[in-house]
């Protein structure tokens, strides 16, 4: 996964940073290259102090799932998404 810097305005096509080169690139230039998602950036990251998520169907068999948030991302659209812990701390 690349973040998109640009568009080629004549052929309309995502360029990305190609490190290799040091220079923006088609993003159709990667062999593995399969589509594009929009995806907000982040722009922050806050401890999860103590906050549990909880699932009603996402453990074993469709069970009750609890899990410590270890952090929350913080987007530029002000978004935040939970960064859980499970018991085996993964």
């Amino acid at each position: 996964m690349v973040r998109v810097e640009g568009w080629d305005q004549a052929a309309g096509t995502a360029l990305v940073v190609d490190p290799k080169r040091g220079a923006l690139c088609p993003v159709t230039d990667y062999e593995d290259f399969s589509h594009l998602e929009r995806a907000d950036q982040v722009v922050a990251t806050v401890p999860g102090g103590g906050w549990r998520g909880h699932w009603k169907v996402e453990g074993p068999g469709g069970t009750p799932l609890t899990e410590q948030v270890l952090a929350w991302l913080i987007t530029s659209q002000g978004r935040a998404t939970a960064i859980t812990v499970d018991a085996g701390v993964h």
